[in-house]
């Protein structure tokens, strides 16, 4: 695997015997590599400018600028537009559904991992996140999005413009459906399936189904 197939990986954490074990980790594995570490938000948001990571292992709770700030930040859009490749986010932390968990995921990480995973389901939740999907189950972030959205707001014109058969599968992709649930639900096939979520994220400028399940929250459409 050359260099420009491997996925490129900023480690974010302020206990920096615990990046050297993630750093081990994620070099052993094929078509990875670490291009970066960070002991703060602030190092992180820099580094991730300079060296366009494919995926960012945030760590929460750290010093100066923590994980949420720091996740908030590298979605922010001037930061992104200048961007030459997509950034996915995948926060680590300690505790079970957590709040800070849910606002990172509320800010565009794509999911998060407990500190005492393995090294397995650390690889494949990296190369997951990197291929666009969400590391999180559906029931899970439900139960983080619950209750976080007091007040939903109305659901803006993107949202409006969705056809008929678009809505019925963002609903679908809001209550945790894969394309083959959704697929056998709507009475389609999964390619068209796909094409339709491809479509609703377009049109509502999201970038990944976790995206869509807060969405849904944030304006009440679930």
């Amino acid at each position: 695997m050359t260099s420009d197939d491997e996925i490129r990986v900023l480690l974010v954490d302020d206990q920096e015997l615990f990046r050297a074990g993630l750093a081990v980790i994620v070099d052993a594995q094929d078509g990875m590599r670490v291009v970066g570490q960070a002991g703060d938000g602030l190092e992180a948001v820099r580094l991730a400018d300079d060296l366009e990571p494919d995926v960012v292992l945030m760590d929460l709770r750290m010093a100066d600028m923590d994980g949420v700030e720091a996740t908030r930040q590298l979605f922010l859009p001037e930061r992104a537009a200048r961007r030459t490749r997509p950034l996915r986010v995948l926060v680590l932390t300690t505790f079970d559904l957590d709040d800070r968990a849910a606002a990172a995921i509320r800010h565009g990480a794509s999911g998060f991992l407990l500190k005492d995973t393995t090294p397995a389901m650390l690889r494949d939740a990296i190369r997951t996140v990197h291929a666009g999907n969400a590391v999180l189950a559906p029931q899970d972030l439900s139960t983080l999005l619950e209750g976080r959205f007091r007040t939903p707001t109305p659901a803006p014109p993107g949202y409006l413009a969705l056809s008929d058969k678009e809505r019925e599968v963002f609903e679908a992709v809001a209550r945790g459906l894969s394309n083959t649930e959704i697929a056998q639900a709507v009475l389609a096939s999964e390619s068209t399936v796909k094409t339709h979520v491809g479509s609703i994220l377009r049109k509502l400028a999201l970038r990944d189904r976790v995206q869509v399940v807060v969405f849904a929250h944030e304006h009440g459409l679930v």
